[in-house]
């Protein structure tokens, strides 16, 4: 039987080594979820928000050792980790639990006499969740808590950097009470995710990862009338204006582009900033980037970790590396980051400047700790530059002029405007993108309506 190995970028060695699902375990699957559909459908709404409820209180009551697995599979320190389950897991996952109801409830129009009307929402049927390594429990909770919740049935496709995600989502929600096959996991491979998206016996695929990886499920499900929820990549943008608070905008945005080592969808990736304050925001970033500590990330003490795996490191080198061919000059000596290695994953912190839009580094998604920083004149120059990208998922924008940032974000092409924020998902607000980010929304009361179907009631009395 096939098996792969989970390979920790902390010291290289096999943290996790499982087997596959075979052809027969996914067609049991399959069948599982189909036959648990109708019983989960039917229970009351407040009885499967409650057993979700349990599920999710399981989970975040053991958040220490699950970000103990996570900091092994994929890196991140372990000073950050339990924050992914203990505030924005919990965050989402109470918020959709809570506004079930008021998402779910019947759309009733204007009386009409001798008739009754409404629309009412339905489940699905089975709803596949195809979730990233870099914030699994924060990507997966987003479809898997609010599907179920909806009446749905779920199967699960980790990452095969972080399947331990998946098998605690199953001990939580057994534990939970939830019946057989209501929530299942599966570790298989592309092809077999192919085969999935084929099935009848899927009804919605909610993915979360590259924009190849968005465009092989599209292809999959082409010949099936089903939808697809897809959050690709990003390239997110900050404009830092003259009247800033520069101290504030200065922690936040290195925050907004390093937490993670830059490994987020929604990670700042790119600044613009002011003439009038370029110089002394540049001086300050350098000299916060500078107080990183790169370590082991097992080390309560690091506050950067390494890349998931060399490749990604190798990647984010090249990038820097073409970028100074260019004309782009480095801030940040490495030496300063002695732990940091050519052929591992532990990568030196970095902050360009002298950069444009002929350089990668300015339009191709890094998922990496390094930033470009340009010069700019004007809110004119710092749009087109914003806009310049073929991806839209976040941008921030940094001002004590709100009315300014409200006008400057209507014209910027992107799902999510921030104002003196970053890198954050408000489980009340759509989390959603444009152009190659993807389609569909996710969280907030619209999150619930790709996880649905309409039905129109028209009851005429006699």
């Amino acid at each position: 039987m096939p098996k792969f190995k989970v390979v920790s970028p902390v010291d290289g060695s096999v943290y996790v080594e499982r087997e596959t699902a075979t052809d027969a375990e996914i067609e049991a699957a399959l069948e599982r979820a189909a036959r648990a559909r109708a019983g989960w459908r039917a229970r009351p709404l407040e009885e499967r928000q409650a057993l979700v409820q349990r599920a999710v209180d399981y989970l975040t009551g053991r958040a220490d050792g699950l970000a103990e697995e996570l900091t092994w599979q994929m890196g991140r320190p372990i000073a950050h980790t339990p924050f992914e389950i203990t505030r924005g897991f919990k965050e989402r996952a109470d918020y959709m639990i809570h506004v079930a109801p008021k998402a779910l409830a019947d759309l009733v129009p204007e009386p009409l006499e001798g008739f009754t009307r409404f629309i009412r929402r339905e489940p699905l049927g089975t709803v596949l969740v195809l979730a990233p390594w870099n914030y699994p429990w924060l990507t997966s909770v987003n479809s898997v808590v609010p599907a179920l919740v909806a009446g749905n049935t779920v199967i699960l496709k980790m990452s095969t950097q972080t399947p331990l995600v998946a098998e605690r989502y199953q001990e939580a929600f057994d534990a939970a009470g939830l019946p057989e096959g209501v929530f299942q996991y599966l570790h298989t491979g592309h092809k077999a995710v192919e085969r999935m998206i084929g099935d009848e016996r899927i009804d919605f695929v909610a993915f979360t990862g590259s924009v190849p990886g968005g465009h092989a499920v599209v292809k999959a499900a082409s010949d099936r009338f089903i939808g697809t929820g897809l959050e690709l990549g990003g390239k997110d943008p900050a404009y830092v204006m003259e009247d800033a608070d520069l101290d504030f905008t200065v922690e936040n945005t290195v925050d907004g582009a390093f937490f993670n080592a830059g490994q987020s969808c929604c990670a700042i990736e790119r600044i613009y900033v002011h003439e009038k304050v370029y110089d002394a925001f540049v001086e300050r970033y350098v000299e916060l980037v500078k107080r990183y500590r790169l370590g082991n990330p097992t080390d309560p003490e690091t506050t950067l970790g390494p890349l998931v795996r060399t490749s990604a490191a190798d990647w984010v080198r090249e990038q820097i590396a073409e970028a100074i061919s260019k004309g782009a000059k480095a801030l940040i000596d490495p030496a300063l980051f002695p732990q940091a290695r050519e052929g591992t994953p532990y990568l030196a912190p970095q902050v360009l400047v002298d950069v444009n839009h002929r350089m990668s580094v300015m339009t191709e998604e890094t998922f990496g700790p390094v930033v470009g920083i340009m010069k700019v004149r004007s809110d004119e120059e710092a749009l087109e530059l914003m806009n310049d990208s073929k991806y839209g998922l976040t941008a921030s924008l940094w001002t004590r002029d709100l009315e300014r940032a409200e006008r400057l974000g209507a014209r910027i092409e992107t799902g999510t405007v921030f104002a003196n924020r970053a890198d954050y998902l408000d489980p009340a607000l759509a989390w959603t993108g444009v152009k190659d980010t993807g389609r569909g929304v996710t969280l907030s009361l619209l999150g619930y309506h790709q996880l649905t179907r309409v039905k129109s009631y028209h009851l005429r009395h006699r």
